[in-house]
């Protein structure tokens, strides 16, 4: 089980974002500075939830990024080129996401970005960032309509050619819970609730479909605030619809809160809910009403992996004071994809970047394939993972444990 720590505000200012400005530039199209040693910089940027409800996964995500740049350097990865890192806060709101690419297009250094967490957040800034050629991977996004267009049911079009992702989209992950719940937690009666965002509203559809393709029946449906923490007239309307589980799309802050005044309520049931709800902060949030409850989450669990060995090991050896938490190897390998973007962009260009490096980065990272901290790392026509692999997790003993990992078969 992953060991997390509890994040305190005070810790998340202590530890502070990396924020480097920009130092000169090739041209418009972004390019890198002189680094003072003679190598060229090449910024990473990062957009995430770095204070607020959301930040255990938001630092989480930095750190990891802040990681993936010092291998990177340590070990010369792009001979001539040291990477650094500028951390912006959009505190999980779309509109201050929006604000950060702009930010982060004027500074020319920048090269590559890696996030949001919240699809809503993508969402708002995929034109920006599009619209400069400069690249952006998300550890975290999972709705659907980020890379395969509003109509990705029926007609799948990608709608932005520089937005790739590292994490599986819930096209998948309802499906795979819904799955999970009927065959194999034998739940038949669902009371499904979600937040009214982008991400759970998105997720607790694909669940919804799956469930009643399965025979599932759907007892009852409610959409809830996401700024409140009182949520006990839907508690009382799942009691009396006589649900034998919840299936939430949401995020931690009200998940947690929601999962315990539906049992005090009286409704003794499992709460289910997707990525957004694996962290430990769930656990604290929702006490021992968590036990029992289930999350899924992309990838397998990274302590479990040959491969995130050395990951693990070089986190703890930095002394992050906040754990990597659900999106720290999906952070390090989207990170690492831009880093091996560059690297071609320069090995093609005789050892320098050339002046439309943005565009060239963008196009580099359609053919990116590297054996990464959560697996394969490769993208496919629309910038999704190749890799489709999900995890079953239920609250036990005070902390997350895996149930099973597999793919979704639909």
């Amino acid at each position: 089980m992953r060991q997390r720590s509890l994040i305190a505000i005070t810790a998340a200012l202590a530890a502070g974002a990396l924020t480097l400005t920009a130092c000169g530039s090739r041209d418009d199209n972004g390019g890198g500075s002189d680094s003072g040693n003679g190598d060229t910089t090449v910024v990473i940027g990062v957009d995430a939830p770095l204070t607020g409800d959301l930040s255990a996964l938001g630092l989480g995500i930095k750190n990891s990024v802040d990681l993936a740049t010092k291998i990177a350097n340590k070990e010369k990865h792009v001979e001539g080129v040291t990477f650094k890192v500028e951390a912006l806060d959009d505190q999980g709101q779309a509109s201050v996401g929006q604000q950060n690419a702009t930010k982060l297009v004027a500074n020319k250094d920048v090269l590559g970005v890696v996030g949001p967490l919240n699809s809503s957040v993508g969402e708002s800034m995929q034109k920006v960032f599009d619209s400069a050629k400069l690249v952006e991977v998300s550890p975290a996004n999972t709705n659907p309509a980020l890379t395969q267009g509003v109509n990705w049911q029926t007609e799948k079009v990608r709608p932005y050619k520089s937005y790739f992702r590292t994490a599986t989209t819930d096209a998948i992950q309802g499906p795979f819970a819904a799955q999970h719940v009927f065959n194999e937690a034998k739940k038949t009666k669902v009371f499904v609730i979600d937040d009214k965002k982008t991400y759970g509203a998105g997720l607790a559809a694909t669940f919804t479909e799956e469930f009643k393709k399965l025979g599932g029946q759907v007892v009852g449906t409610e959409h809830i605030n996401p700024e409140s923490k009182d949520f006990s007239a839907v508690a009382t309307k799942v009691k009396n619809s006589g649900a034998d589980v919840v299936y939430y799309g949401g995020e931690y802050p009200q998940a947690g809160p929601l999962s315990k005044q539906i049992k005090e309520a009286g409704a003794k049931i499992p709460l289910v809910g997707g990525d957004g709800i694996y962290s430990a902060d769930f656990i604290k949030l929702s006490g021992a009403a968590g036990t029992g409850d289930l999350a899924t989450s992309v990838g397998a669990p990274v302590e479990s992996l040959p491969s995130a060995k050395e990951f693990v090991a070089n986190y703890e050896a930095e002394g992050y004071k906040e754990a990597y938490e659900a999106y720290g190897g999906y952070s390090y390998d989207s990170a690492w994809a831009i880093i091996e973007a560059v690297k071609k962009v320069v090995e093609d260009n005789d050892g320098k970047l050339p002046d439309d490096a943005r565009a060239k980065v963008v196009d580099a990272m359609q053919n990116v394939s590297f054996d990464g901290v959560t697996g394969k790392v490769s993208f496919d026509e629309f910038g999704d993972a190749t890799n489709k692999q999900l995890t079953v997790y239920t609250v036990k003993g005070g902390d997350w444990a895996t149930v099973k990992s597999g793919t979704f078969t639909g």
